[in-house]
């Protein structure tokens, strides 16, 4: 399936990128920055999941940015969707097999840290995955990888350095933590909130960790940012309201659009 979706998309013409993007629920007006070369919905392209999330617009984009040829995923794929994770992250063993040679993400989440605020970025320093499944479950494919992948750095060490030293440079405020994933789509219980705070957890959210350990997989080096679009205080919790959180992605994204399209250039 991996070599008949790769084979598709190079008679599309697209051919050697240099770096994947996957843009999170919110953040997909980046593919404005990119050059285009070829444009595809996910429904034209072989063994694709359709992305059912109505503010993920469905894409795969192929271009210029920066000077490099890139890949982006304008929406992803989601457990909660009722895709397995073999489904979610198949896209990320296509860009890999076309020739990536760094992975870039990006989603929304609740941060859960009381020093973290509506509208910050987070880089993903670690995560810690609570899905009840796992991307590599199953037979092991040993071309694409090891049947025990090492885990123990998932998020590469000079993508993030590059990116706190960006931040720097641009005064964005971005702060490193730990993302926690969730099943989802419900959002979190006040006791929930306080469980994976106890826990580590700096953020959470419905995506990212399944790509980011098939990333790994295929040692494939990576670096993810949260953009924090609600404030989860369990003491102070008011309903969730997704056109906010849609609103403070789209406020934020700005910021994100400037780290990434400068560590672009830099690679």
């Amino acid at each position: 399936m991996i070599n008949e979706t790769v084979e598709f998309l190079r008679a599309k013409g697209i051919m050697k990128p240099k770096v994947g993007i996957v843009l999170g629920t919110g953040l997909g007006r980046l593919v404005d920055e990119i050059e285009i070369i070829t444009e595809l919905d996910y429904e034209q392209i072989p063994n694709f999941p359709l992305s059912t999330v109505e503010f993920h617009k469905g894409k795969l984009i192929y271009g210029k940015l920066e000077g490099k040829f890139v890949m982006a995923m304008q929406g992803r794929f989601h457990y909660y969707e009722g895709y397995t994770l073999q489904q979610v992250t198949f896209p990320i063993r296509v860009m890999k097999i076309l020739g990536i040679q760094w992975l870039l993400l990006s989603n929304a989440a609740g941060a859960m840290n009381p020093l973290y605020k509506k509208g910050d970025l987070m880089l993903l320093d670690d995560h810690i995955n609570l899905l009840p499944a796992n991307p590599l479950s199953g037979a092991n494919i040993d071309e694409l990888g090891p049947r025990f992948p090492d885990m123990s750095q998932p998020y590469s060490g000079v993508l993030n350095r590059k990116l706190m030293s960006i931040a720097a440079q641009l005064d964005i405020k971005l702060h490193k933590g730990v993302y926690v994933v969730v099943t989802g789509p419900n959002l979190e219980t006040r006791a929930e909130y306080r469980f994976l705070r106890g826990i580590g957890g700096d953020a959470v959210g419905m995506s990212t960790v399944p790509e980011v350990i098939v990333a790994n997989h295929m040692s494939l080096p990576c670096a993810a940012i949260s953009v924090l679009t609600d404030e989860c205080d369990p003491d102070n919790l008011k309903p969730a309201d997704i056109d906010d959180i849609i609103k403070t992605a789209g406020e934020a994204e700005e910021k994100l659009i400037r780290l990434f399209n400068t560590l672009i250039a830099e690679l």
